[in-house]
């Protein structure tokens, strides 16, 4: 992995290797990083400490945009695959940036799945042309920035006693994202509410396998104060989320569910909105798609991430002034964020007017 002062020495060594960088298209080049996370991450079925992720960049006629590839590894992909995607690009036949949807359906195209590699080049290629128009991506799409709404600091399961430190450290935040699917669930709730009394929603990963005990377990939950459910059971079991959603006194929100665009209609009728991020639908270009079709079916949007720099959570936040919540907190988990980019002020996601996805290098060493 590359330190920042390396970043640039690094970029040029990845465009020169596999010959990208000559000729007037597009120039593209990537390199591997990875992620430090504040604490041990925890969900329904797994725990880790770091996050694998590749940085990307895309050059054209004295412009840079920049683009990120975070791969948890429930993803499927990882340094090797993103590798192995990115030397199979020929973004050099492109020679003019505007070309945005045929430059990625072609990515698209190149492998099947390699959704997060796919979202770096979407991310890198947007900043690219949000700063040759000037524009930060909001207004390009004509969203109101001051719609923002607040982002939720995710809590992972953990003891009660980190529980108490994780909240005590999210106390600027006005809405906490709790997550849950082991047999410690009521546990972190009570340990939470002894702390605070700031609204929850929770996010179960798939973990509950009886949809009466999810039916009991979410209506004490809205006596908590939660909001809204995301995932309460496995993805497959459309017939029971179906029945869940339909019984349940609070909003049940797709996310394992609800990858790509074609996932939207799916879900109509099964949940009650989706929860859309970059590394699952290919980036900026696919979720824009995903969040008009879910306006038009009538459902709810969350816009939300995995650990990721501030890259890729400023690519996200673009689009939140269209949705009902944001849970762009990634970078907030990591301590090693090379980028700087949207801020949250007293818990509202905040938007710059800086072009392109809105980021600036935390290393002067490394200039945009």
């Amino acid at each position: 992995m590359v330190g920042l002062a390396g970043f640039e020495t690094a970029f040029a060594q990845s465009a020169k290797k596999s010959g990208k960088k000559s000729g007037k298209g597009l120039q593209f080049s990537f390199i591997p990083y990875d992620l430090q996370l504040r604490h041990v991450f925890t969900l329904a079925n797994s725990s880790r400490t770091h996050t694998p992720d590749m940085l990307t960049k895309i050059e054209f006629d004295g412009f840079v945009g920049y683009g990120e590839a975070s791969m948890p590894p429930y993803l499927g992909e990882s340094i090797e695959t993103a590798t192995k995607f990115f030397s199979l690009l020929k973004m050099g036949q492109f020679n003019d940036p505007f070309r945005m949807d045929d430059i990625l359906a072609y990515v698209d195209s190149v492998m099947p799945g390699n959704c997060a590699a796919k979202a770096a080049v979407d991310i890198a290629l947007h900043d690219l042309v949000g700063k040759i128009m000037g524009q930060p991506w909001y207004k390009i799409w004509g969203f109101d920035p001051a719609e923002t709404p607040n982002t939720s600091y995710t809590i992972g399961i953990d003891t009660p006693e980190v529980v108490r430190q994780k909240v005590a450290e999210a106390s600027p935040y006005k809405i906490l994202k709790v997550k849950l699917g082991q047999n410690t669930d009521k546990e972190m709730i009570e340990t939470i509410r002894l702390t605070t009394n700031v609204p929850i929603c929770v996010d179960v990963n798939q973990g509950w396998t009886d949809r009466q005990q999810a039916l009991d377990m979410i209506f004490w939950l809205k006596e908590k104060g939660v909001v809204f459910v995301e995932q309460p059971m496995s993805k497959t079991t459309i017939d029971d989320m179906a029945w869940l959603t339909e019984k349940s006194p609070l909003p049940i929100i797709g996310d394992e569910a609800v990858q790509r665009l074609e996932d939207v209609i799916k879900a109509k009728g099964v949940y009650s909105g989706i929860n859309i991020k970059l590394m699952k639908c290919t980036g900026m270009r696919e979720a824009h798609k995903m969040l008009t079709l879910a306006r038009v079916l009538n459902m709810k949007v969350m816009i939300g991430c995995m650990t990721e720099t501030s890259c890729a959570v400023s690519a996200a936040a673009q689009l939140a002034p269209k949705c009902e919540w944001a849970d762009l907190d990634g970078n907030l988990l990591i301590s090693n964020d090379p980028y700087s980019g949207m801020k949250i002020v007293q818990g509202k996601v905040t938007l710059s007017d800086r072009p392109g996805i809105g980021i600036l290098a935390n290393d002067p060493k490394w200039k945009i």
